[in-house]
């Protein structure tokens, strides 16, 4: 009978319905408007305190450094264009004046420091962000949240107070999961020490590089004492040790660690983005190497033969590290409390199957905004069941680690702005919301804040005219 394969055929075309309208409705949410205010993103969490409103007020263009002649003043002209990599050779990337990294930027505490950028030839468009430096919110160069990018032909200007000594890096903020990566960063030092040695590592196209050279580097010892700035511009977090001489960890993030011990055949992590300082006394007749997570490259520093180990089985543990010191402000006392869980589902991210990171079970952009009023103290607990490690990055701020995996923090103050968490781990710290504006806080794998892992603290009373995507093509991760 007819009517049998007809019955049949619009059961099958409801089957079809009832299986693929799902997927429709999920390909449909996922999509991200090409036009997208920071302000329209997600959802407000206000950490248990007091609503704010954050959808009028200050424009985070007006925080800005301040006027006046500045101490240090640099001028930075971004080209794509081939370069040479000593050891390896030449490759296709991006330079600032004609180099990868870009030139050492050095200033003395307090100084005024003012960077003009200008874009030759980067078709993308540019910034730079101040990585570790807590800047005036205009001046942290996020395409899209603080500025636009800078696109060619154009140029911009940074203004700020180098307030805190220590080990800080800069780099663009403007589809930096590729620009950072093909060489558009480089290092800045605040109050350098006639000890110093810089120990940068990037990798550019699989060529791993300390200070833009592969292989075996040498540099002169500057004295009896050594103090080696090492500097994570990777994706990933890589161990270093000292072969040939104890040392001591005397500096994380910019921050000064209280009585740091002396050891020996231990290693210390740098997650992506982080800085380490290790101060090392000299042997007398030999040379030290610096362990730079195996491989071919490394820094060898004085004259003369240098030991090759392998790395150390034994870690530095910065939870007890040191000695206690007393902090600023009491956590004990939050007016804000977060949580800030990583995981991974499978789904849609902008219309793209595949498996997409999630921030407390959501997916971006539709994540939480983590508000706070000036002044608050904030606590934040940071768990990753995700499956990989993420190098948690809050702009703006440094937090100081109160526990790890339920265990407190029993050495020095542990301050820091890049964050290693592993797979199955949970951390939890606090800071004070002293730095007003609209402050990215990503995995500094930079993948993963381009696939979603990416979200914002948002003070009250700030706002943002800037956009995302939109006629400047701002593209932040």
């Amino acid at each position: 009978m007819a009517w049998r394969p007809r019955r049949r055929t619009a059961i099958a075309v409801l089957a079809t319905i009832v299986v693929l309208a799902p997927i429709a409705w999920f390909w449909q949410r996922s999509l991200v408007p090409g036009d997208l205010s920071p302000m329209e993103m997600g959802f407000a969490d206000y950490g248990g305190g007091p609503a704010t409103h954050a959808h009028h007020g200050q424009d985070v263009s007006t925080l800005k450094g301040p006027t006046g002649p500045a101490d240090v003043v640099v001028d930075l002209v971004a080209r794509q264009e081939r370069f040479d990599i000593p050891g390896r050779g030449p490759m296709d990337g991006i330079t600032l004046n004609h180099t990868s990294p870009g030139p050492e930027i050095v200033a003395k505490q307090g100084d005024l420091i003012q960077v003009t950028l200008q874009n030759e030839s980067v078709p993308d468009g540019i910034t730079l962000h101040w990585h570790g430096v807590d800047v005036p919110a205009a001046e942290d160069g996020v395409a899209g949240v603080t500025q636009d990018a800078v696109q060619q032909g154009q140029s911009h200007v940074y203004r700020f107070v180098a307030k805190d000594v220590g080990t800080y890096w800069y780099h663009s903020h403007q589809v930096s999961h590729e620009q950072v990566k093909k060489g558009l960063w480089g290092v800045l030092i605040v109050e350098p020490t006639a000890a110093d040695v810089v120990a940068a590592v990037h990798t550019y196209d699989k060529i791993r590089t300390v200070n833009g050279g592969y292989g075996e580097r040498r540099v002169a010892a500057p004295g009896s004492t050594v103090r080696v700035r090492l500097i994570n511009t990777d994706n990933g977090p890589w161990a270093a040790w000292v072969d040939g001489a104890p040392y001591r960890v005397v500096a994380v993030d910019g921050t000064e660690v209280n009585a740091p011990p002396e050891v020996s055949n231990k290693s210390v992590l740098v997650t992506a983005g982080g800085r380490v300082d290790l101060l090392v006394t000299m042997p007398q007749g030999s040379a030290i190497r610096i362990g730079l997570g195996g491989g071919p490259t490394s820094l060898v520093v004085g004259a003369g033969d240098a030991p090759a180990g392998a790395e150390p089985r034994e870690r530095v543990d910065l939870l007890s590290y040191g000695k206690p010191g007393q902090l600023s402000f009491d956590p004990a006392k939050a007016t804000r409390v977060f949580r800030y869980d990583i995981g991974r589902r499978p789904g849609f991210l902008d219309g793209r199957p595949g498996l997409w990171w999630t921030i407390n079970g959501h997916q971006f952009p539709d994540v939480p905004m983590f508000m706070v009023t000036e002044g608050d103290v904030v606590r934040m607990t940071i768990k990753n069941n995700s499956g990989q490690v993420h190098p948690m990055h809050l702009h703006g701020h440094h937090v100081v680690v109160l526990s790890r995996d339920g265990v407190a923090a029993t050495g020095s103050p542990w301050w820091t702005d890049s964050l290693n968490v592993e797979d199955n781990e949970s951390y939890e710290v606090a800071f004070v919301a002293d730095n007003p504006g609209i402050w990215m806080d990503h995995c500094h794998n930079l993948p993963h804040a381009a696939q979603g892992l990416v979200t914002h603290l948002m003070y009250s009373g700030v706002t943002t005219k800037f956009r995302l995507g939109g006629a400047a093509s701002n593209q932040p991760e």
